[in-house]
């Protein structure tokens, strides 16, 4: 294997900062997926040898480049988000209804969806688009939510009609 492969594909994955699959990373470093499968086995095997902070990992979205573990706590410690509660239930609501327009986020939430909003986006949680069916905006939750919260993907655990008596229960009790 070529050692400077692997190190351009270390890059690759630094930079892009998310899982990438074979293809995309093939595509980046403008070679062949058996190629790249060989710089992925060198990288993962050199990150396994050095027992340093990354590591390189399969996920079921691709190959990502990530903080061991044993670091999430450092930071937490180092980089904490701070949120409201408000703020942090806002995003709870986005996250599990994902992508919501903020119209129907604000009949869930009331008018503080307004300053929460703004902060997740800045914090990068969320992305706000224009919605192309209504004047409304679209939001939904972005990598960097599931990374930080270390969620993979959110189970959709409430069906339709129990969603709808959730909301139900969250308007009569002032939520």
């Amino acid at each position: 294997m070529n050692t400077a492969t692997a190190t351009k594909i270390e890059a690759i994955l630094y930079l892009k900062g998310k899982p990438l699959s074979l293809g995309e990373i093939a595509e980046y470093a403008a070679c062949d997926r058996a190629t790249v499968e060989e710089g992925i086995i060198e990288l993962m095997d050199n990150y396994a040898h050095r027992e340093g902070a990354l590591e390189v990992v399969e996920t079921p979205a691709g190959y990502s480049l990530q903080l061991r573990p044993d670091f999430h706590e450092l930071v937490q410690t180092l980089i904490p988000v701070e949120l409201g509660l408000g703020a942090l239930r806002t995003l709870a609501a986005i996250a599990l209804n994902s992508p919501i327009l903020q119209s129907d986020l604000i009949n869930l939430r009331g008018s503080g969806v307004y300053q929460h909003v703004p902060e997740l986006v800045e914090l990068g949680f969320i992305r706000k688009r224009r919605d192309n069916e209504s004047r409304s905006y679209s939001l939904q939750v972005t990598p960097k939510f599931h990374q930080y919260f270390q969620i993979e993907q959110l189970p959709q655990i409430l069906a339709q009609n129990e969603k709808e008596q959730q909301l139900e229960l969250e308007l009569e009790t002032g939520e």
